[in-house]
């Protein structure tokens, strides 16, 4: 490899390795997963750029996520409105909602009596994906909503806020917002969201319960949500680099969700 004249480099993940990050290969392309082929060009060790073609199937099922990304929440917006709705009740069953402004949404966490302005980071999927982890992994959601489990800080991090901060760090971890992947995590992402169009909600729910794993197990306080958000990131990144997911079920952390 000539690594001042900009050689061509193929980037696979080898049987029986499970890697951190991608291991290079000299060569032409690679296949990686089903359907992507990869080319990058390297100039520098540390300057990698990297290209994955898209099969038509998958441009529109990245699509389909892109497009729910890009809807920002509207506090005018009935559809909007109703999910909000949806997700008090299904936070706190019994309790009847005053208002979509009131200073109950400070019980489940957001910074002040109207959610509407905690949504700007993460927009309406922010809440889809709160709603869909109260409605399909509810005992999860009540420990973390709760805070149920653990020994637990004085300071501990807003729950809702929490929740939009998480669906926007993984939006920018598998880089969704581009055309195509620009990363082998977000390569063997699209492979995942093909098996399974709910695969974002999904690693959503698995997301926040291991967040606040690594809260647990680093003793963290409010000040600390940053550190264990990177932490997180980076064993969720380690996670799907392993061989053996096919599905995002198959990621290590699902098993710490219960329905």
């Amino acid at each position: 490899m000539d690594q001042n004249g900009g050689s061509f480099l193929a980037v696979r993940r080898l049987s029986g390795h499970h890697p951190s990050t991608a291991d290079v290969v000299s060569g032409s392309t690679a296949w990686i997963g089903r359907g992507f082929s990869c080319v990058c060009v390297q100039r520098r060790e540390s300057d990698a750029r990297i290209s994955f073609d898209l099969t038509p199937v998958q441009e529109e099922c990245l699509q389909r996520l892109q497009n729910r990304i890009e809807v920002p929440y509207d506090s005018q917006n009935g559809e909007h409105q109703e999910a909000l709705k949806a997700l008090w009740h299904a936070s706190f069953p019994g309790t009847e909602l005053l208002g979509l402004v009131s200073d109950q949404w400070k019980e489940m966490g957001w910074q002040g009596k109207d959610p509407s302005t905690d949504f700007r980071g993460g927009g309406f999927i922010s809440l889809e994906n709160l709603l869909y982890f109260a409605r399909n992994y509810p005992k999860s959601f009540e420990e973390l909503l709760c805070k149920q489990n653990g020994d637990r800080a004085l300071w501990e991090y807003p729950f809702a806020v929490a929740g939009v901060n998480i669906t926007f760090m993984l939006i920018q971890m598998l880089d969704l917002q581009a055309a195509k992947p620009r990363s082998l995590i977000g390569a063997v992402f699209l492979n995942l969201l093909i098996e399974n169009d709910r695969a974002f909600d999904i690693l959503y729910c698995i997301t926040f319960k291991l967040m606040d794993q690594k809260w647990l197990e680093m003793h963290a306080t409010y000040m600390d949500f940053n550190t264990v958000i990177k932490s997180t990131r980076r064993q969720l990144e380690r996670e799907l680099l392993l061989e053996d997911i096919q599905q995002i079920e198959d990621m290590p952390s699902y098993s710490f969700l219960a329905r």
